[in-house]
């Protein structure tokens, strides 16, 4: 089982029950079912087709063609999404010698999901897992609204998953980097997908993620813009190459501090935002010794080989337990082999393809200072400002479910990422400039949960 409180973006603690194997739900010649059964999603060493009344989660919750317990915590509880979107589901995977994903109960890594609605605007919406989640993690947060606009939809479980992930390769970096290359396997073949099925290939192709999956989509913008039409980026992780800030310098002084060892002075001196104290002690039990042991095991295992060793721990205690050794830790003066693994997958900004940015002002897991501000700074230095746009959000943290415990002093992201998806494709499909770089600020009333304004001259977006 899962801890019953909110589960970690970067750090889902546990894994969720193997579902039964999904069997068709509709006959092969409903609508634009008809030839389903001749879509073949290329590449795929595994896959199963159903049509289906509804693809949102009001009609997949509680079967196996969706996994509301791998997306808890990442919305608010009165989000609004939309429902009543028929179409065909295809799940499946891609060959892969790992098998930490029990989805489906095929044991096997690689695990994807497509979704094709009967009314296709000509569109694809890609998205890797958020955190250490699987294939269906986002279908809330992202998957809901985007098929409710007649967007085709590919989610990856980015071929490792769970707190053990960092056991998969062979060598340090080895399970991010594969994280990358499933996405990129994912966009292409789900491209192929849709042109079998609606006969001609998307129009528009856009990349999407939260937190990790915000990280992927800066690097396929970066690495692979041929394949993209732009990204909206949900306070993706940030690796970058050298020494600089990242996750692995500011989480050890976050388990320094849940240790007793460093001071509040010591935590805004790291990027932690002055203004998010309330959150710390959730984020000292849930996120911060989890997060770092385990991204420090997959780059750095010889710091500590003990700590997680072959595993992260078999109890929620244990998983979610820091390493003592971990507040000492030195990113900086660790060898170079370290810095190696991550440079393999650090961002550069180097963005082909427009990207907009959201991060909230009070998370407490990515500071934005040591995060998207920094990541800010690298697309300008390389001049590519005009395909960048920033957006904090004024009492924003890393998972929208924490607003339910303080609804009082936060407000949820994912109106305003909503937002930020219909600016991106009005600045690629119409030329509509999007807002300048801002805070969203909070309002004092209204309906924080599922209304938010990008631009505060505009309407609120829905």
């Amino acid at each position: 089982m899962r801890p019953s409180c909110r589960v970690p973006l970067l750090a889902t603690a546990l894994a969720a029950a193997a579902f039964a194997a999904p069997a068709p739900a509709g006959a092969a010649g409903d609508g634009s079912c008809a030839h389903l059964d001749r879509v073949r999603v290329p590449g795929a060493a595994h896959q199963r087709s159903a049509c289906l009344a509804d693809l949102t989660t009001a009609g997949l919750a509680g079967t196996p063609y969706t996994d509301m317990a791998d997306q808890a915590g990442l919305t608010a509880a009165a989000t609004r999404s939309p429902s009543g979107v028929p179409g065909a589901q295809i799940d499946g995977y891609f060959p892969d010698s790992s098998r930490f994903n029990d989805t489906h109960g095929w044991a096997h890594d690689a695990q994807f999901v497509i979704r094709l609605p009967d009314r296709w605007n000509g569109g694809l919406v890609v998205t890797g897992a958020p955190g250490n989640r699987r294939q269906y993690a986002t279908d809330t947060a992202i998957s809901d609204q985007v098929l409710a606009r007649g967007y085709a939809y590919a989610a990856t479980d980015k071929g490792n998953s769970g707190v053990d992930f960092h056991l998969d390769g062979e060598r340090p970096g080895d399970a991010v980097a594969e994280w990358n290359a499933r996405t990129t396997q994912l966009t292409r073949a789900a491209r192929q997908a849709v042109a079998q099925h609606y006969g001609r290939p998307p129009r528009r192709t856009y990349m999407t993620g939260v937190s990790n999956g915000g990280y992927l989509t800066r690097w396929q913008l970066e690495n692979h813009p041929e394949l993209y039409d732009g990204g909206v980026d949900w306070e993706g992780n940030l690796w970058t190459g050298g020494r600089g800030r990242q996750p692995l310098t500011s989480l050890p002084v976050a388990v320094a501090r849940a240790l007793g060892r460093a001071t509040d002075e010591d935590m805004y001196a790291a990027g932690f935002p002055r203004g998010s104290e309330f959150l710390w002690p959730y984020h000292e039990k849930a996120y911060w010794g989890v997060t770092q042991k385990i991204y420090r095991a997959e780059f750095d295992p010889a710091y500590d080989p003990g700590c997680p060793g072959t595993s992260a721990g078999s109890t929620p205690e244990r998983i979610l337990a820091p390493c003592p050794s971990d507040a000492a830790y030195d990113y900086a003066s660790r060898p170079a082999s370290v810095h190696r693994a991550v440079q393999r997958v650090a961002l550069t900004g180097r963005i082909g393809r427009p990207l907009i940015t959201l991060h909230g002002d009070l998370d407490a897991l990515l500071p934005k200072s040591v995060d998207s501000d920094v990541y800010d700074g690298m697309v300008d230095s390389h001049g590519l400002g005009r395909l960048h746009r920033y957006y904090t959000v004024e009492g924003g943290t890393h998972v929208d479910g924490l607003y339910d415990s303080h609804p009082d002093r936060l407000r949820p992201i994912l109106p305003c990422y909503r937002s930020a998806f219909d600016a991106l494709v009005a600045w690629v499909e119409r030329g509509v400039t999007p807002p300048a770089d801002r805070t969203v600020e909070r309002p004092a009333d209204g309906d924080v949960v599922d209304s938010c304004a990008l631009d505060p001259g505009g309407a609120a977006a829905r």
